[in-house]
């Protein structure tokens, strides 16, 4: 329940909680940047329903957007539907294992980035196609979620260098010029 629950808008002229004026405005700290960017999806595919909670509360309340699935086959289907920024998957799961999913999403979409976690393997290589894999246990919540903002950043690619808005004028030589010239 709101403390101010009872605070009276002189704008709207009705009486209206102070949190729920909050809410549906968006102030919070990523409300305002949902509406600059788009948010990004992960699509959470782990066969475990306690751990894709946690792992969707995590990835909500960090902006993404994510699409929770409890195995390989939905994760697939859901893939080929597009729309997905990355992929966050469990290696052991029952029907198919995450590297055989790996293997068939980067059949449809290469260049989606695709992250696997263990809790059982430690280590693992042997015809990996993902483009991370991270040990449940070896790494924090805080070391998965910077993977992941680096990986996206990876599929957008650099970021845009930003040229003057003037063209020079008179003798302009690049060359002769102080500052080295802007590269894309």
């Amino acid at each position: 329940m709101c403390p101010d629950a009872g605070f009276r808008n002189p704008f709207a002229g009705r009486t209206r909680s102070r949190c729920a004026s909050r809410s549906s405005t968006t102030a919070s700290r990523g409300g305002f940047r949902r509406n600059m960017r788009p948010r990004k999806t992960i699509l959470c595919v782990d066969d475990n329903d306690q751990i894709l909670s946690v792992r969707k509360f995590l990835l909500e309340t960090r902006g993404y957007r994510v699409i929770a699935v409890k195995g390989a086959e939905e994760a697939l289907e859901r893939f080929r539907q597009g729309g997905i920024d990355l992929v966050l998957g469990d290696l052991v799961m029952p029907t198919m294992d995450g590297n055989e999913m790996v293997r068939r999403m980067k059949d449809i979409a290469p260049d989606v980035p695709m992250i696997l976690l263990s809790g059982s393997v430690k280590e693992f290589a042997h015809g990996n196609r993902a483009d991370a894999f991270l040990p449940k246990g070896a790494c924090t919540p805080v070391e998965v979620l910077e993977r992941i903002r680096i990986m996206i950043a990876r599929k957008r690619g650099p970021k845009k260098v930003v040229r003057p808005m003037f063209a020079p004028q008179g003798n302009f030589e690049p060359s002769a010029h102080p500052v080295a010239p802007l590269t894309v």
